[in-house]
């Protein structure tokens, strides 16, 4: 199993002295540090207006991060696609893939900020389906030689021929998967797939059902199933006082930073958004007691090793780990990154081992 850097930039906090300027920084920074120490991935997260998170542009981060490193995997977490036209960012993505030798994890989702979409004339009431039609869009760019052509609902074109091609072939995507839509999108399209572990086990009742419902759906369509990933929130512990305050972070996250950003107003929900209605009453009234390895992998490092057994046993091949979350100041963040690298990962199977072998091991992988 493999793990991984994540964030998604969040800085909505009351009286909060953090810049989105200085958090842009330090993220920067905390991505690099994931090379340093070992980290196979950094996902950066996409968001607008200064609401939940103040970093719009994951794939200007991503691209300087290129050239700043040799090994770490870089990936957006994730594009929210019916903001963009799905040309242009199969040709930025494609970009990034060549000129980083190969190293992109691309992934994309709908999103769930009703203000994220106003201002770009995103069709929020329908991002199911613009979402759905977006990423074949990207799909084709990146497999089909030559010049091709789209006639949908959202998008159409003649005879464009999308260039550079992405290094890898293919670029297969991620989809993020808070619903069964998604993950039907995934499993039809031989794509990729990120469960956000809350919502797999209010869905599915849990990563494990998650990991076989898309198993089985991807069976349906006659495909083999592909790489299943997933996010969570971490925080290593070594008294209860500092889990508490693991803990408490995270609920502030949840409170202050996250739920304004989901869709809450029964009028106003689409249909395909409306089991945000059940994730914004759990979180509003969430407290720290309440908190379980279904949203955090929080206390020493051997308990953390014991859930993420659990979680390699249910299929998943990549956990990417959300650090800096809840105004975490910085120094701590990395400190974090250092001991989970040190203390953890090497309970588990993955590019982090190889880091460290003879030269002439390393290279008969």
């Amino acid at each position: 199993m493999e793990f991984g850097y994540f964030t998604l930039s969040d800085n909505r906090y009351p009286d909060n002295p953090r810049s989105a300027e200085q958090f842009i920084e330090d993220i920067y920074e905390q991505a690099l540090h994931a090379e340093r120490v070992g980290l196979h991935s950094a996902w950066i997260g996409e968001h607008h207006f200064n609401l939940l998170g103040v970093n719009a542009c994951p794939n200007i981060l991503l691209a300087k991060l290129a050239g700043a490193t040799t090994r770490i995997r870089l990936a957006p977490a994730v594009v929210v696609l019916p903001l963009h036209h799905p040309l242009h960012v199969a040709e930025q993505w494609a970009t990034l893939d060549l000129l980083s030798g190969g190293r992109v994890d691309f992934a994309a989702g709908r999103g769930y900020d009703r203000l994220e979409y106003a201002p770009f004339g995103a069709p929020f009431e329908d991002s199911a389906e613009a979402f759905a039609e977006g990423l074949q869009v990207v799909w084709r760019a990146w497999t089909e030689e030559g010049k091709f052509s789209h006639q949908g609902k959202y998008y159409r074109f003649e005879d464009i021929d999308v260039r550079p091609k992405p290094l890898q072939k293919p670029l297969r995507p991620y989809v993020a998967c808070f619903s069964c839509i998604s993950m039907e999108i995934a499993a039809r399209h031989d794509w990729n797939i990120i469960f956000a572990p809350f919502a797999a086990a209010m869905v599915y009742g849990g990563l494990g059902e998650g990991v076989r419902a898309f198993r089985e759906e991807a069976a349906k369509h006659g495909n083999v199933p592909r790489r299943a990933m997933c996010s969570y929130f971490i925080h290593i512990a070594d008294s209860p006082a500092e889990e508490q305050y693991g803990k408490e972070r995270l609920v502030s996250y949840f409170q202050d930073a996250l739920v304004a950003a989901f869709p809450s107003d029964p009028e106003k929900v689409p249909p395909t958004l409306r089991y945000f209605l059940k994730i914004v009453d759990i979180l509003n009234h969430m407290r720290p007691g309440d908190l379980t390895a279904n949203s955090i992998l929080v206390g020493p490092p051997e308990k953390i090793i014991a859930d993420l057994k659990q979680v390699e046993e249910a299929g998943i091949s990549e956990v990417i780990l959300y650090f800096n979350y809840g105004l975490k100041p910085h120094t701590m963040v990395l400190e974090q990154m250092e001991r989970f690298m040190a203390e953890i990962a090497p309970a588990f199977d993955g590019a982090h081992r190889r880091l460290h072998e003879p030269l002439s091991l390393a290279n008969t992988r």
